[in-house]
This record gives C-alpha cells, sequence and structure tokens, in this order.
C-alpha cells in the first residue's frame, strides 16, 4: 500500500471514528439517535414476537426485520473494530462484549434454537444515549438514584431507566426459564411479573414453579427491597455530602467539563475540554 493510500485510509478511519464514538459532533449525535431508535425498534419486535398469536401469524415479517437490525448492527461492530488502532481495547470492554452479545444470537440460531429473546440484551446498549443527554455527570450517583426517588427530572429518569433494564433482562430470562406451561407465555407477561415483583407489590397472578425460576425470584424481591426499602435520611445525608463535594471540585481552577471524546488508539474516553492529547497514551485527539 503506497504512502498516498495509507493517507487516504487513515482519513477515512478517523471519520468513521468521529461518527461512532463520539456524540460532540452533530454526525455523531445523528449516528447515536439513530442506533438509539433502532435498538427501540429491535426490542419491541423481540417483545411482540413472544406474544403466540401475532409471533405465528407474522413470523416471516419478524424474521426478515430482525435479519435488516442484525446486519445493521453487525456493520456497526465492525466498523467500531477497524476505526480504532487497538480494536482489542474496545473488543474486550463493557460495551465491545455488550455489542457482540446483541449482534450473535440470530446467527446462533444456525446452529441452536431457541435463542431469540436472548436479543433483549440489546437493551443494555441504550446506556450510549446518555453521551448525547450529557447525562453522563449522573452516573456518579447512580448508587444514591438505585436506592431511593429524588425531587429531580433527571435523576429521576436515570432510576427508572436501571428498572426497566433490569425488569427486561430478568423478565426475559423468566420466560426463557419457566415458559407458557408455567403461565410465562410471552415476554411483555414475564416482564409485567417482574415489575410486579421487583416492587413488592406481588399480585400472585403467576409464579415460577421450577427452582431456577424460584432462585431467580428471590434474588428480583431481594432485589425490590434494596431498592424502595433504604432509608431516606442516610440517602439524604449521602446525597448532601456527595454535593458538596461536587461543588468544591467545581470549584478548582483547573476542574472542566468532560466530553465524549473518544481516543482513536487506545480507547480511552472522559477526556476534558479543550485537550490536544489523550489523558492516558498521548496520542494526539485531532489527528
Amino acid at each position: 500500500m503506497s504512502k498516498e493510500d495509507k493517507h487516504i485510509s487513515s482519513k477515512w478511519r478517523r471519520k468513521i471514528h468521529e461518527v461512532i464514538y463520539e456524540a460532540d459532533t452533530p454526525a455523531g449525535k445523528l449516528f447515536d439517535i439513530s442506533l438509539l431508535f433502532v435498538i427501540i425498534i429491535s426490542l419491541v419486535l423481540v417483545m411482540i414476537e413472544s406474544v403466540p398469536d401475532l409471533g405465528n401469524k407474522y413470523a416471516d415479517e419478524f424474521l426478515i426485520a430482525e435479519w435488516i437490525i442484525t446486519i445493521f448492527f453487525t456493520i456497526e461492530y465492525i466498523l467500531r473494530i477497524i476505526s480504532i488502532n487497538k480494536p482489542t481495547k474496545y473488543i474486550f470492554s463493557f460495551y465491545g462484549i455488550i455489542d457482540l452479545l446483541s449482534t450473535i444470537p440470530l446467527y446462533l440460531t444456525f446452529f441452536f434454537s431457541g435463542l431469540n429473546a436472548l436479543l433483549a440484551v440489546r437493551s443494555l446498549r441504550l446506556l450510549r444515549v446518555f453521551r448525547i443527554l450529557k447525562v453522563t455527570r449522573y452516573i456518579g450517583e447512580a448508587d444514591k438514584l438505585s436506592k431511593a426517588i429524588r425531587s429531580s427530572g433527571p435523576k429521576i429518569a436515570v432510576f427508572l431507566f436501571a428498572v426497566l433494564v433490569v425488569s427486561i433482562i430478568f423478565g426475559t430470562l423468566m420466560y426463557l426459564i419457566e415458559g407458557p406451561e408455567h403461565g410465562f407465555d410471552s415476554i411483555p407477561k414475564s416482564i409485567y411479573w417482574c415489575i410486579v415483583t421487583l416492587t413488592t407489590v406481588g399480585f400472585g397472578d403467576i409464579a415460577p414453579e421450577t427452582a431456577l425460576g424460584q432462585l431467580l425470584a428471590t434474588i428480583i424481591m431481594i432485589l425490590g427491597y434494596g431498592i424502595i426499602a433504604v432509608p431516606t435520611g442516610i440517602v439524604s445525608a449521602e446525597y448532601t455530602q456527595s454535593k458538596n463535594k461536587d461543588k468544591t471540585l467545581e470549584s478548582t481552577p483547573n476542574s472542566s467539563q468532560v466530553n465524549t471524546q473518544t481516543c482513536q488508539n487506545c480507547h480511552s474516553n472522559k477526556h476534558q475540554d479543550g485537550s490536544k492529547f489523550c489523558h492516558t497514551c498521548g496520542n494526539s485527539l485531532d489527528e
């Protein structure tokens, strides 16, 4: 490959990296918003497909739509790998593993059956929209938000989002474990059961009958008490202490807002605004 070809290749890789990994640019925001809509559509299709009447009637349409979405995610996954200098940094990262898990289930159906419901793991990929909404500043308060609801819109949204993710994942697992023969005849109904159990309401209209299902239900119930039954006084004290600490950091002259810029070389993020070089490997962020 000539020097000119290498330059063109590097330029295109940099452009792909900017669009896929960074949300501070118009193209990056558009890509993340488009990705969000595709994920939501995929989740809705998976849940609707689990309803027996609809799943049987529109089986071919669901399969075609899921293949289109899977191919989209496959292309995205490949582009994420080729656009960085050290692909293993992304492949073995949290989001890299989630991206792979959300892409391979449909391919695995060539070898195994009944794995379509695992596509619900894509719900975890919705965490990417936090970069667009600038909610990353609240991630450090996730522990507090998981224990109580504050009278603050963004924090309530994060808390409800976390509950939704847990409900989708555990509801899907219960659907796989128990199945229609024990009353869990669709993923939406299983998610309904999970929300009822997680909030400690417990209507009792359906209940797991297998040992594994009962173990999972026990974990969900304990998790529910951990979320709801946290003393308000302790949470308020921790929140106040954290808030005072944040104010101290904000008053420091060298502190600044972090952005979504990701290093193309080592895949590090959370760089401060105006940074020219990566804080991990020293690679230029503007090349």
